[in-house]
C-alpha cells in the first residue's frame, strides 16, 4: 500500500507469529522428553528453532521501526501500554507465588511439623550469595539508568559501557544462581518449601535472562545506530522490564531468603 490516511502500523503478513509457536511447542515437548525419557535432543532442537524465529522477527520489527519509520507516535504510544500492561500482568504472576509462600509459610500444617522453614530443611544463609546477588542486580539497575540518560544526552560511548555492564551483571547473577542452585541442600521435591523457592527464584532466573537477552539485543542495536536521543522505545522497555525484575528480586530476597529461612 502506497499512502494510507492514518498514522497507524497495518502490519505485513508474517510467518513468525505461527513459527514461533510451533518452536513454543516442540520447546515444550522437548522439556517434558527430557524429564521423562533424559534425552534432550528435540529440547535442543526446540531452542534452535525458536533463537531463529526470534532473530528473524526482531529483525523485522527492528526494520520497521528504524529504517521504514513505521513506528510513529501513535503507534510507539500503543507499544507503550502494551509494556505496561505486560509488566503489570508480570506482577500478577509473581504475586500467585508470593501468596503461596506465605500461605503455607505464616500457618505450617503439622505435615510440615508446624515449623518454617520445614523439618529437614537446610534453608540459604541470606548474607551470602543471595546478598551478593542483591548488590549485583541493584547495580545492574544503576548502570541501566546510567545508560538510558547517556542516550537521551546522545552520549555514544557511555550507553555502550552502561549497557555492556548491565549484561555482564545480568551473566554474573545467572551464573551465581546456577551454582547456588547446584550446591543446594534441598530440592523441587522437598515439601511445599523446595516447591515455593524453586518455583519462585527460577521463574526468577528465567526473567533475568530474558532481560539480558533484551539488553544485548539493545547493545547491538545501539551500537549499529538504531536509537536516538527521542527515538529508543525498544531501550526503554528493556529497562522498564529490568527494573521490574529487579524489584521481584528484593520481594524474594527479603520474603523468601531472609524473612523465610
Amino acid at each position: 500500500m502506497s499512502h494510507k490516511n492514518h498514522p497507524f502500523h497495518l502490519v505485513d503478513a508474517s510467518p513468525w507469529p505461527i513459527l514461533g509457536a510451533f518452536s513454543a511447542m516442540i520447546t515444550m515437548t522437548g522439556i517434558i522428553k527430557w524429564f521423562h525419557m533424559f534425552n534432550h535432543n528435540l529440547l535442543l532442537l526446540g531452542f534452535i528453532i525458536t533463537g531463529l524465529v526470534m532473530y528473524q522477527w526482531w529483525r523485522d520489527i527492528s526494520r520497521e521501526g528504524t529504517f521504514q519509520g513505521l513506528h510513529t507516535y501513535p503507534v510507539t504510544m500503543g507499544l507503550r501500554w502494551g509494556m505496561i500492561l505486560f509488566i503489570t500482568s508480570e506482577v500478577f504472576f509473581f504475586i500467585s507465588f508470593f501468596w503461596g509462600f506465605f500461605h503455607s509459610s505464616l500457618a505450617p500444617t503439622i505435615e510440615l511439623g508446624m515449623n518454617w522453614p520445614p523439618k529437614g530443611i537446610i534453608p540459604f544463609n541470606p548474607l551470602q550469595i543471595p546478598l551478593l546477588n542483591t548488590l549485583i542486580l541493584l547495580s545492574s539497575g544503576l548502570t541501566v539508568t546510567w545508560a538510558h540518560h547517556s542516550l537521551i544526552e546522545n552520549n555514544f560511548n557511555q550507553v555502550t559501557q552502561g549497557l555492556a555492564l548491565t549484561v555482564i551483571l545480568g551473566i554474573y547473577f545467572t551464573l551465581l544462581q546456577a551454582y547456588e542452585y547446584k550446591e543446594a541442600p534441598f530440592s523441587i521435591a522437598d515439601s511445599v518449601y523446595g516447591s515455593s523457592f524453586f518455583m519462585a527464584t527460577g521463574f526468577h532466573g528465567i526473567h533475568v535472562i530474558i532481560g539480558t537477552t533484551f539488553l544485548a539485543v539493545c547493545l547491538l542495536r545501539h551500537i549499529n545506530n538504531h536509537f536516538s536521543s527521542i527515538h529508543h522505545f525498544g531501550f526503554e522497555a528493556a529497562a522498564w522490564y529490568w527494573h521490574f525484575v529487579d524489584v521481584v528480586w528484593l520481594f524474594l530476597y527479603i520474603s523468601i531468603y531472609w524473612w523465610g529461612s
